[in-house]
């Protein structure tokens, strides 16, 4: 009589060998793991580029739709750096390729010295806090319509004046 661990040895290797059971669950484990990344919802784009940008920075601050206007906004002031429509394209094209989960991207191009791993924080702060460049670079490209403001819109509103008197906010802090 055949002991119940040879049996189950056996039938597990014929289950292993089955090529058909394979690619279903191959198929299961892609759209499982697809079906993580927030991907951009169907938007128009005035540009391949700026699909791309898009399509990332849904990625990236985890929203499936941004604002179109916000988006071309941000981009144009991204786009200064000769290199970002590229560096773009090949970030997007590494997390399509190695199934980057969004929450494990910064470590993994981080931990690779990858040249673009200061992409993804100079995205997600443009967005988030609607400023691009710093220090004397630094230019406000969005207030109101930053992720910082917008996540918080149903309690909190941005102040859209200066509180001291006019034109005190020209004057450098002490």
């Amino acid at each position: 009589m055949m002991s119940l661990d040879v049996f189950s040895a056996a039938a597990n290797h014929e289950d292993l060998a089955d090529p058909a059971r394979r690619h279903l669950l191959v198929g299961l484990l892609t759209a499982y793991t697809a079906s993580l990344i927030p991907w951009a919802l169907a938007q128009a784009a005035p540009s391949a580029e700026h699909g791309a940008f898009t399509a990332l920075s849904a990625i990236l601050v985890g929203r499936q739709a941004l604002d179109t206007t916000e988006a071309n906004r941000l981009y144009d002031a991204l786009a200064i750096d000769p290199h970002f429509p590229t560096d773009v394209q090949a970030l997007l094209t590494l997390i399509n390729e190695r199934h980057i989960a969004p929450l494990q991207l910064q470590a993994t191009l981080d931990s690779g010295h990858s040249p673009l791993a200061p992409l993804p924080r100079k995205i997600v702060s443009a967005w988030a806090l609607g400023v691009v460049g710093s220090g004397e670079n630094a230019r406000c490209v969005a207030y109101e319509s930053a992720l910082n403001a917008v996540i918080v819109a149903d309690v909190l509103k941005p102040p859209t004046y200066a509180y001291g008197a006019y034109g005190s906010w020209i004057d450098k802090p002490l």
